[in-house]
Order: structure tokens, then C-alpha cells, then sequence
């Protein structure tokens, strides 16, 4: 099992803070980080993102069902979105698509270069997803007491 470079994880904190204040008006609390098994009880929705370059692997995005409402209300103006219909995963998709492509920016600022796959959104109840042998930073980014986004990273240099 490899182990996780901090260097790693910095500019993937850093996107999603700049991302969720830019385009959602969020400011995020960012929680302890630790190491997590790539598994998720409860219903969740996760976005999947591969990462691909002198780094490789996958960053997680998992949230509740209403989280992804509230930031897919965001995204859209303030519109009211009650359930998570195709436009509301979309515009999570979407979201997830941004903050890892500036965290591609900001690592390429630092002489690394990458690259991102589409992202791949997966809704349900307790799910467990298969991963590199590297560990899963998860790094607990809190909007409020009831919302919360975790950033799950699991890379390694290529």
C-alpha cells in the first residue's frame, strides 16, 4: 500500500473552497481529514473522478441527497430544487467537473501535470466502490450543521 503525499491533497482542499465560494456563495468549514474505506453507508451520492498523468488515481465527492439539492439550488440561482432530478445531477456533476479541473490548475502551477476523466455519478444506499491500493484521505469540507461534502482522494504518483 502506497502512501499519501500531502502535497497531493492541498490543491484539491483548495479548489473545492475556491469553487463552492465562487459559484455556489458557499464558505465551507473544512473538519479533520483521515483515512477512510471505500465504503458509504447511508444514501449518498457519490462523484467519481478519475485522475490520470504523473498522478493517478480517483477523488470521491460524497454527499446526502439534500446537500446535492442545496448546491444544485445554488448553481441554479437560488431555483428551488426539491428532488435530484437530471438537472440537479447534472449541475453536481458539473460542479465536481470544475473543482477537480482547477485542482489539475493548481497542481500544474506546481509542475505537475494531470489529467481528469468525465465524471461518473452513483446514487444509492450503502455503497462500496473498488479503489487503487492507495489509502482514501477523506477530508470533511461542512457548509453548515446539517450539510456536508467529503472529499475522498485516493492518489499516488505515477
Amino acid at each position: 500500500m502506497s502512501t499519501v503525499n500531502v502535497e497531493y491533497i492541498n490543491p484539491f482542499i483548495e479548489a473545492s473552497k475556491n469553487i463552492l465560494k465562487d459559484v455556489c456563495q458557499i464558505s465551507i468549514q473544512l473538519d479533520k481529514p483521515y483515512l477512510k474505506e471505500p465504503k458509504y453507508k447511508g444514501n449518498f451520492i457519490l462523484i467519481i473522478i478519475g485522475v490520470t498523468g504523473e498522478i493517478r488515481g480517483q477523488v470521491v465527492i460524497s454527499l446526502k441527497e439534500e446537500t446535492g439539492c442545496l448546491l444544485a439550488s445554488k448553481m441554479m440561482m437560488g431555483m428551488s430544487v426539491p428532488e435530484l432530478n437530471d438537472m440537479a445531477k447534472s449541475a453536481i456533476s458539473e460542479l465536481a467537473n470544475i473543482v477537480l479541473g482547477n485542482a489539475a490548475t493548481l497542481f500544474s502551477k506546481k509542475g505537475i501535470s494531470l489529467d481528469i476523466t468525465p465524471p461518473s455519478i452513483c446514487l444509492g444506499d450503502n455503497i462500496s466502490i473498488s479503489v487503487n491500493h492507495t489509502p482514501s484521505i477523506c477530508i470533511p469540507l461542512a457548509i453548515d450543521e446539517n450539510n456536508k461534502i467529503e472529499l475522498n482522494v485516493a492518489i499516488e504518483k505515477a
